[in-house]
């Protein structure tokens, strides 16, 4: 699969800190990953706390390639902001899925899935899977 079709993946967080953290770790996991688009949307437009409409879309427009775009989010106000955008229907790109995942180990398997040049069931799939990863 080429890189212009691969899924592309957006990370809300209430902190733009923590988008951009869990951004760089999940790619930096996934061997680098460069091929695969991967933008946070963190925080507020203003720089505070909180979950901005405006910033998930521009996010989810600028790693959209045509193979679907993966959101996953921390908690709270950020799963309700991405569910009105969905409901909305012309704000996200189409195929705009909200993953329900683990934030920052989901993030790790969803880049690393899309790296493969898996289709957005595949990364979807993956991210979800991270709910049964066991620490001990």
């Amino acid at each position: 699969m080429s890189d212009d079709k691969l899924v592309g993946i957006v990370l809300v967080s209430h902190s733009a800190e923590v988008a951009a953290s869990v951004a760089e770790l999940a790619k930096g996991l996934a061997g680098g990953a460069t091929a695969v688009p991967v933008a946070p949307a963190g925080g507020t437009e203003g720089g505070g706390l909180g979950t901005s409409a405006e910033l998930i879309a521009a996010a989810a427009a600028a790693v959209d390639r045509g193979a679907g775009v993966a959101v996953l989010t921390d908690l709270g106000s950020a799963v309700l902001t991405v569910k009105a955008l969905l409901a909305e229907g012309d704000e996200l790109p189409e195929g705009t899925r909200l993953v329900d995942a683990p934030f920052v180990e989901g993030a790790v398997a969803a880049v690393v899935t899309a790296a493969t040049g898996a289709g957005l069931d595949a990364v979807e799939a993956a991210a979800a899977e991270a709910y049964t990863y066991r620490k001990v």
